[in-house]
């Protein structure tokens, strides 16, 4: 038993001596509800990590704005989402921007279409956003939109990527004809094959948008199986069944070293890295996601990495 606990940690600090480069400067996602609950993100988070605010249909963006200011005064980068079916019209959204830069300094944004089924007012994609030439006028340069590596049955409810991949031509094709610095973020996986085989595809068809791929923090297996599904996470849901099925990883918690080890092989393996970036989706609490990722990162605050 000895014997096989040692060989077990020594596996244990291989993977993390793997994923450390691959984490090295992720982002994270906050809702402002969440946001509420963290003292002092300075000693929780690495200087300079980029922080994402979900904007939840309902949440008032007057505690979006708070929360952007909060983390902006903290010395953080701060991308709100732009989700686009909850803004009513083009003045709502000129003057989310407004208040975003205004109040906190604001100068990045991802744009999505929003999980909603119906648009509240005129806009439903991110390409809509992008048209109005707000962003570009109020000065934001970086801006990051929607990836889903497994398909969208929102986008395309025939299970087929064509509209997906339509759109992600005319975001290439958008970053070619303007100064906006684009990425890829993607909806959060469990493997990395699919991912890996994704990006592939994108580069066969003339996108060359970095990605910053997804990925779901330390939980409870029952919370991501629950986000999983809400979310249309599909074939890598099967990671989560598979260990669901096995008593003896039941009532442990999923922490995502597996797949990050899988993405570093990969890079290892083909000489450089298809993942730009890693984004975490703190499922289980960002208390716990950046403690995790700060005991397998050089450059966690002090107060963190315990």
């Amino acid at each position: 038993m000895i014997g096989f606990l040692g060989r077990r940690g020594k596996q244990a600090a291989a993977d993390n001596a793997a994923i450390e480069p691959l984490i090295e400067g992720f982002s994270i996602e906050v809702m402002p509800r969440t946001a509420a609950k963290v003292d002092d993100f300075k000693a929780l988070l690495p200087a300079g990590t980029r922080v994402y605010i979900a904007h939840i249909e309902g949440t008032p963006i007057e505690e979006m704005v708070g929360t952007a200011r909060r983390l902006s005064d903290d010395g953080f980068p701060v991308m709100p989402h732009f989700p686009a079916r909850i803004i009513k019209d083009r003045a709502t959204l000129e003057d989310w921007i407004a208040r975003y830069q205004g109040e906190a300094g604001v100068d990045q944004a991802l744009l999505l279409a929003g999980g909603v089924a119906a648009p509240v007012g005129e806009f439903h994609s991110s390409m809509q956003l992008m048209e109005t030439g707000l962003f570009d006028k109020a000065g934001f340069r970086r801006l990051h939109v929607a990836g889903h590596p497994e398909g969208n049955k929102d986008i395309d409810s025939d299970g087929s990527t064509g509209n997906v991949d339509a759109a992600l031509r005319w975001k290439q094709d958008f970053a070619e004809r303007t100064d906006a610095e684009m990425a890829i973020v993607t909806q959060f996986a469990f493997e990395a094959a699919p991912v890996l085989a994704w990006i592939e595809r994108l580069r066969g068809f003339g996108v060359d948008l970095p990605v910053h791929v997804g990925i779901a923090g330390p939980a409870k297996l029952q919370t991501l199986i629950k986000f999983a599904i809400a979310c249309g996470v599909g074939s890598s849901l099967k990671v989560l069944q598979r260990r669901a099925m096995d008593v003896s990883k039941l009532v442990l918690p999923y922490e995502p070293t597996d797949v990050l080890a899988d993405f570093a092989d990969a890079a290892k393996r083909d000489g450089g890295s298809a993942v730009a970036q890693i984004h975490f989706f703190p499922l289980g609490g960002i208390g716990a996601c950046a403690n995790w990722a700060a005991r397998r990162s050089a450059a966690a605050p002090a107060s963190a990495a315990v």
